[in-house]
């Protein structure tokens, strides 16, 4: 072996170690800027996460921090009867007496817009609010109480509403169906079709009463007819106690039906137009419309808000798999 074929057998394994380490070097090298990237996009995805939690509160808060702003300025109340009344629904008497009461105590609270926009529901839960507005017009009768319907103010709702000084609806408003129903189906024919016995045991010649399994009995059947005349003369009742004179003398008044806003005037189930807007500058008197509905706990409506939009989320992207 030549003495440059010694030199470069001696150069080799250098070479090799020299080449190695610049991989090394580079890989990593290429290890920490990845590093660095996923801690700087774990930052701005911590940021926007917080940006939107913050904006989200702020959205849930401000109903109640609306309460707050305008100081000792005169305002008109707000407290809105929206969608199904109902012990376990939004508009339940509960959270609408709590409403009102914290709405009438309010020293700047020059008078109250019941905002109706339902289409009724418990009759129990219409009666508890139509009395609690009677008695508070009568401990606070220098604060007005209005109802002003939106879409729809029938059965329970307006149950409510008649308690009110005065109803004001927009000409399109549907208003009235004072009435009462109780429905359901029957299908003792179709298990005859199919051959399906019947098999129900009952402690109680009544307790089954109304099945829609069995055949229907007269005398359950007048039992619960009398039930809904006493629940409707107890509706009439409220109604003519509410609303006096000002109802017109009407064969179909308490039928059940409905009318719009423009027929209610001339039956005197209502009394004029008029908007919450409207209603609060030109018969109240005071613009500023105050929010007073009584809504869950801030944290209560955070949590629904973020079920709700991770629930939306999630349906979203179901809609673009293929399950099979």
């Amino acid at each position: 072996m030549t003495e440059n074929q010694q030199d470069k057998a001696g150069a080799n394994p250098s070479g090799e170690a020299g080449w190695e380490r610049s991989v090394l070097e580079k890989v990593a090298l290429a290890a920490i800027e990845e590093q660095a990237r996923a801690r700087r996009w774990g930052i701005v995805f911590k940021s926007a996460t917080l940006l939107y939690l913050t904006v989200l509160l702020g959205v849930v808060a401000l109903p109640a921090l609306k309460k707050d702003i305008g100081g000792d300025k005169e305002h008109t109340a707000v407290v809105e009867v929206i969608g199904m009344i109902a012990e376990d629904k939004a508009a339940n008497a509960d959270s609408i007496i709590k409403s009102l009461r914290k709405a009438v105590k309010d020293e700047h609270t020059k008078g109250v817009i019941l905002h109706a926009n339902s289409p009724g529901g418990s009759p129990v839960q219409s009666h508890y609010v139509y009395e609690e507005i009677r008695k508070l017009k009568k401990e606070y009768p220098k604060t007005p109480i209005y109802a002003v319907v939106g879409d729809i103010c029938a059965s329970g709702c307006y149950y409510i509403a008649s308690a009110s000084d005065k109803i004001f609806v927009s000409q399109a408003s549907l208003v009235g169906s004072i009435g009462v129903i109780m429905d359901g189906f029957g299908f003792v024919e179709t298990m005859q079709k199919f051959g399906i016995e019947r098999r129900v045991l009952t402690a109680g010649a009544h307790k089954a009463m109304l099945d829609p399994f069995s055949p229907r009995k007269e005398d359950e059947t007048r039992f619960m007819q009398d039930l809904l005349e006493q629940v409707h003369q107890q509706f009439i009742k409220a109604v003519k106690d509410g609303r006096g004179d000002r109802l017109k003398d009407s064969p179909d008044l308490f039928s059940g039906l409905v009318w719009t806003g423009e027929e209610s005037l001339k039956l005197g189930i209502a009394d004029a137009y008029g908007s919450d807007d409207s209603v609060a500058k030109e018969v109240i008197g005071a613009k500023k419309l105050v929010d007073f509905t009584e809504q869950g706990s801030v944290l209560d409506r955070l949590a629904g808000k973020l079920g709700t939009s991770f629930g939306r989320e999630i349906g979203s992207l179901l809609q673009n798999w293929d399950l099979k």
